[in-house]
C-alpha cells in the first residue's frame, strides 16, 4: 500500500449536515486506520484550519456549506495541501443547484424544468407553469434540508418560506415521477446505477438517514444499454461542472423512460446508508478499498 503520510479526515463542520458529516468522517477514519494509514480526525468547527499544514493530505468528509462549497478547498489550495474530491470551482458550482442546472442546460444535458422563486413571485403562475405536484428546494443545501413537495394549489408560498430559511436562493422544480436513481463516480469511471425506492413520499432526510425501509436496488432494473448510456452522460454532466476525483450524480426517470439529471454531490455521504459505498460494493470494491482509492486521487490545483 502507498504511504500517504499523515492524513487529516475533515468531519463535522458548521453546516446543517454536521451530524451526517460526523458519521461519514468517523467511518472513513476507521477504514483508514484499519488499513494502516496514519489518519487523524479534524473537526473544522473546533480547530484552526492553519493546523492542516502539518498534514500530508486531507480526506474531505464534510457535507454542505463550508465543506462542500469550495471554501475549504480554497483554503487547502492556498496551503498547498492535497485534498480529495473536486476543486474550488466545481465544488462551488455543484453546491449551487441553480447554477448547475444553468450549466447543464447550456451543454444540452436534460434537467427538469425549473424557475427561481422569491418573496415577490407570482406563486399561482409558477404552479401553473410547472404543474402540480412540484418540488421546492434551497439552491445551496444538501441532504434534502428545506425541501418540500407541493401537491395543492396555493401551497407554493409556504414551501418557499420554508426553503428560504435555509438559503435565500430557492428553486421550484417540475415533478418527474418515474423513479429516483443515482450514479456514483470514482476517478474517470461511473459506478453501477442504484435505484432509490423510498417508503415515504420522496427521498427526504428521514428516508436518507433515519429509516430502514428505504429500498436501494442494484442492479437498478434498467437495461444494460440504457445503464451504459446514462453512466456515460453522468460522467459528462460531472465534467461539465469541472468535477474530479469522486462524486455522485442524481437523476430522475419519467414514465416514458426519459431521464433528467437532477444535481451533483461533490462530497457524498460515507455512512452505512450512503450510496457511493453501495455502488462501489456492487462493482467489487470494499469500503476500505473505496476510501483508499479516493485518498489516492487527492491533489492540489
Amino acid at each position: 500500500m502507498r504511504n500517504f503520510g499523515r492524513v487529516a479526515v475533515l468531519l463535522g463542520g458548521r453546516s446543517g449536515e454536521r451530524e451526517v458529516s460526523l458519521n461519514s468522517g468517523n467511518a472513513v477514519l476507521a477504514a483508514l486506520l484499519r488499513s494502516g494509514v496514519d489518519a487523524h480526525a479534524f473537526d473544522t468547527a473546533a480547530r484552526p484550519l492553519a493546523e492542516l499544514v502539518a498534514f500530508d493530505r486531507v480526506f474531505i468528509a464534510l457535507h454542505g456549506r463550508y465543506g462542500e462549497d469550495g471554501t475549504i478547498q480554497g483554503a487547502l489550495e492556498l496551503m498547498g495541501v492535497p485534498y480529495t474530491g473536486s476543486g474550488v470551482m466545481a465544488s462551488s458550482v455543484g453546491m449551487d443547484k441553480w447554477r448547475t442546472k444553468l450549466l447543464w442546460r447550456s451543454a444540452g444535458i436534460a434537467t427538469p424544468e425549473f424557475t427561481l422563486v422569491n418573496e415577490s413571485s407570482d406563486f399561482a403562475a409558477i404552479e401553473q407553469q410547472l404543474g402540480l405536484p412540484l418540488f421546492v428546494k434551497p439552491a445551496n443545501e444538501g441532504s434534502s434540508i428545506g425541501i418540500s413537495k407541493v401537491k395543492k394549489a396555493g401551497d407554493l408560498k409556504a414551501a418557499y418560506e420554508l426553503a428560504a430559511k435555509s438559503d435565500p436562493l430557492v428553486i421550484a422544480e417540475q415533478f418527474v415521477g418515474g423513479g429516483e436513481y443515482t450514479v456514483g463516480i470514482l476517478g474517470d469511471k461511473a459506478l453501477p446505477i442504484i435505484r432509490i425506492v423510498p417508503a415515504n413520499e420522496f427521498y427526504d432526510y428521514e428516508a436518507k438517514y433515519l429509516r430502514d425501509d428505504t429500498q436501494y436496488l442494484c442492479p437498478c432494473g434498467l437495461s444494460a444499454e440504457k445503464e451504459a448510456q446514462i453512466q456515460a452522460e453522468a460522467l459528462q454532466a460531472f465534467k461539465v461542472i469541472g468535477g474530479r476525483g469522486w462524486g455522485r450524480v442524481d437523476f430522475l426517470m419519467d414514465e416514458a423512460g426519459q431521464h433528467y439529471f437532477l444535481e451533483v454531490n461533490t462530497s457524498p455521504g460515507m455512512t452505512d446508508h450512503s450510496l457511493v459505498p453501495m455502488a462501489a460494493k456492487a462493482s467489487g470494491l470494499s469500503f476500505y478499498e473505496l476510501v483508499l482509492n479516493i485518498l489516492e486521487l487527492a491533489r492540489v490545483g
